[in-house]
Formats: C-alpha cells, structure tokens, sequence
C-alpha cells in the first residue's frame, strides 16, 4: 500500500528482482484547462475530487471520521455552485458525487453540441449510435431541480477569483461546429457562479515518469507501444496492456488485455525456464568434459 512505483519505489529494481515485470498503470495524466485562473483554489481535476470522497467513504466508520484527514484532503461540494467541465462516465460520477455532498448547484458544460435524439442520416447501424442519453447523475439532478444539468456548445474562457485566491465563477463563450473544430462565437460571453470547478475532459497517457525511467518506447500520444495480444514492450520481460497501452478505453478493454497480457506472460516464463534449463544442461555437460 502506499506505493507509487518509480517515486518511492525503484522501477528498475522491481525490473532486475523478478522475471516479468507487467505495466498495467492506466491512463491517469488528465487533460488540462490552460486558462486565465486555472491556479485559482477550488478548481480541481476529476480524479482528485473523486479519489478524495473516495478515501473519506473508506475511512469513515459508524458515520464518523477516525483521523483529521479530511481537514486537508477532502474536497467537499456542500453548499457550492459546482460546475463540471466535460462529459462521460467521469463527469457523471462528478455530477452524482456533488449530489450526493448536497451541492448548492450543479452544471455539466459540454463542448459538443446536443446530440438528436434519434440516429442522424450520417450514423446508420452498426455504427455507435450517436444520440442524447441520460446518465444516473443527469437523472438525480432533474429529480431534484426539474431540469438536466447540461449546458451544450460551449466552452470556458476563464476562471474569475476572489480576493483570496479563491475561484467565485467562471466565463464562457459559446460555441458552434465548423469543419475545423468548434469554433468561438463572438458576443456570446456568460458569468457563472462556482464555488467549485471539476475538470472532466478526459485522459491523456500513462504518467511518464515510469515510462521513461524504464525506457520503453511510447507512441505519438505517449502510450506505451507493444502490439496487441503480445503485449511485449521494447524492453526484455516487460509487457503493458489496458490504458497505458492503448490509451483512456472502457473496463472491458483492460479486462480483455489484462487476461491477454497474463497469458503472453506465462508463455514469456515457459520459454524462459526452458531456455533456462537448456542453459544449465549444457553448462553441466562441459563441466564433465
């Protein structure tokens, strides 16, 4: 527990002691918002604020805190015009997280516009459809307020602070898609109240500092490049899979490679004890000459 291989544990060590070594880190580097005021207190990433209510839930028992943990980590929604920036299943857990905190407010910003509510005549089967879905976060805010939480087309321009240090709201211009990606439209500034702002745009790589210390080889996204159902990296015993590997996917996926990448690596370990063992036979057999 407590271990963050390649800071308080040596990769390379890990490496050296132990035959195969298995990259299984995710993609956890978040894509960032680098606006004016994104140092401001009160603006956080996905992962932080859920990891945190995360830890406070673990350590709580009968209802009560057993440490002053939460004094410094937690990152409570109480009480706050909470705004979450991006979509998908993170952001709907953030949304369902701020509920459940009893958030004075909350509103889910989408870059995208609204999808239809049935297939367009551009996406037939079997392709994915793209339409408008109601995730459980949605569903609890419109059970509460009447309304659904999300605000389509538009994108945040900067983040407004108090005189502490701390973020009070935020301004927003819409947008609308053109054939080169969505684009500004001029005059369409917003203010919105926040108290509490939670990135949830995704995920970008694997954290890199394990990577490089490693030496493996990554791709243009920084993922770390080994061919599907060998999972073998460029570096002798190493294997990687889910995320890290083909980057931010769905559960299935890292279940999928995590079942492959294990099978790959017992087959790396047969070959290694037969290599091993025919090694030592001729070994033994000049030593008798």
């Amino acid at each position: 527990t407590n271990a963050d291989v390649g800071v308080n544990i040596d990769v390379n060590e890990l490496k050296a002691n132990f035959d195969a070594l298995c990259m299984c880190l995710g993609a956890t580097k978040p894509r960032d918002l680098p606006v004016p005021g994104r140092e401001l207190k009160g603006v956080h990433f996905a992962m932080e604020f859920l990891t945190a209510n995360q830890k406070k839930l673990l350590m709580t028992k009968d209802g009560t805190l057993e440490s002053a943990w939460e004094k410094d980590h937690w990152i409570n929604a109480a009480g706050k015009d909470v705004i979450v920036i991006g979509g998908g299943d993170t952001g709907t857990d953030c949304i369902g997280t701020s509920m459940r905190h009893r958030c004075k407010s909350v509103t889910n910003f989408e870059l995208m516009p609204q999808p239809p509510m049935e297939r367009a005549p551009d996406n037939p089967w079997p392709q994915w459809p793209r339409i408008f879905r109601t995730d459980y976060g949605h569903a609890e805010v419109a059970a509460v307020t009447g309304k659904d939480p999300r605000v389509f087309s538009v994108m945040t321009k900067e983040f407004i602070g108090d005189e502490e240090g701390n973020v009070k709201g935020l301004v927003t211009q819409d947008v609308e898609l053109t054939d080169k990606g969505p684009k500004a439209i001029e005059g369409s500034e917003r203010e919105w109240p926040a108290d509490l702002v939670v990135l949830s745009m995704g995920f970008l790589s694997p954290e890199q500092y394990v990577t490089e210390e490693l030496g493996l080889d990554v791709d243009q996204r920084h993922n770390i490049q080994a061919v599907y159902g060998d999972f073998r990296t460029n570096q002798e015993g190493v294997f990687a899979g889910g995320d890290c590997r083909r980057g931010q996917s769905l559960v299935v996926w890292a279940i999928n490679e995590g079942r492959g990448m294990a099978q790959s690596v017992d087959q790396y370990l047969e070959m290694k004890r037969m290599d091993d063992s025919a090694t030592t036979q001729a070994q033994s057999a000049f030593a008798n000459l």
